[in-house]
């Protein structure tokens, strides 16, 4: 099943001349994370790819000032948004998907293993039984191999798991939206340790995309700026990531990449925004339920991470 979904991408890619996307990022640098447009130039429809929600830790307040930028340009080029796409149920920053579903429709979407992530975290931040942890929260979940379109742009989804459970990439045309399974090649791959990461399994999500034709231009959901580097850069290529990945490139196996990988992963610190962001993020964007004074509440689970 996994070769004939990589056969049907590759296929896709390799006809992309017809259906080419055009692509517009937009950087959000306190998260280093680059929320995508995605639109078909014959019928003006679009995707919105991983939105940042601005949120203040210190203060708990939400603002707007990393998805106007992406607001204006919808408008300016008079797109119809059928799409809300997240790579998967982020830890470093929390959704806007809700917010521009009210301005402009179209259904938010995810991998169908986000139920395992609801599963882990609903526990972890004990959500109680109002929350479903069966994926309702999301509009659309997406299987390995799952196609649809937009506008006349066809998209087939792959399951990409390894830094979570429920990471998937979007082929979009000729283009794909890797999420965090990889970044670019001069700071390499996502960390595993997550809860249902693993390293292991990360690698093969790794090498499955980058079994894609070398022209693939590939889009990456972060970019944090490698020591040496000071400028943002968000896109390349599968030739690129297989000469060049300092983590994954061609010749580096998988046993060597499971031992650098699980090292580094045990010097890291948790992402700064990891416990609002997957609260958040696992409901779709939502916010947790208001409390019966009007006020909606975030927890801090504390030793527990």
């Amino acid at each position: 099943m996994a070769e004939t979904v990589l056969a049907k991408a590759t296929a896709q890619v390799a006809a992309a001349q017809k259906h080419m996307p055009v692509i517009k990022g937009f950087v959000d640098a306190p998260t280093c994370t680059v929320t995508y447009v995605v639109h078909d130039p014959a019928t003006r429809r679009a995707a919105i790819v991983d939105s940042v929600l601005t949120y203040d830790p210190a203060s708990g307040r939400t603002a707007l000032d990393a998805i106007n930028p992406v607001i204006a340009y919808v408008a300016e080029q008079g797109l119809g948004v059928d799409w809300h796409l997240e790579t998967h149920a982020h830890a470093d920053h929390l959704s806007a998907a809700p917010y521009l579903q009210h301005k402009f429709g179209g259904e938010i979407s995810i991998g169908a293993h986000i139920c395992e992530v609801q599963q882990t975290f609903g526990k972890l931040f004990n959500a109680g039984t109002d929350f479903a942890r069966d994926g309702s929260d999301f509009d659309h979940l997406w299987a390995d191999g799952g196609t649809f379109q937009i506008g006349n742009l066809p998209v087939t989804v792959l399951h990409v798991p390894g830094h979570t459970p429920a990471c998937v990439a979007y082929v979009i045309g000729d283009a794909v939206f890797v999420g965090d399974t990889m970044f670019m090649p001069d700071y390499g791959t996502a960390r595993a340790d997550f809860p249902g990461g693993d390293a292991r399994t990360l690698f093969r999500s790794l090498r499955r995309l980058l079994e894609l034709p070398p022209e693939t231009r590939l889009f990456m959901c972060h970019d944090y700026l490698p020591e040496g580097r000071d400028y943002f850069v968000w896109e390349s290529t599968v030739a690129d990531q297989r000469r060049a990945n300092v983590h994954a490139r061609d010749g580096i196996d998988e046993g060597a990449f499971v031992v650098m990988r699980e090292t580094r992963d045990r010097t890291l610190p948790m992402p700064r925004l990891i416990l609002p962001s997957v609260q958040v993020n696992m409901r779709a964007g939502h916010m947790p339920p208001a409390e019966e004074n009007g006020i909606v509440y975030l927890k801090i689970p504390v030793n527990q991470l």
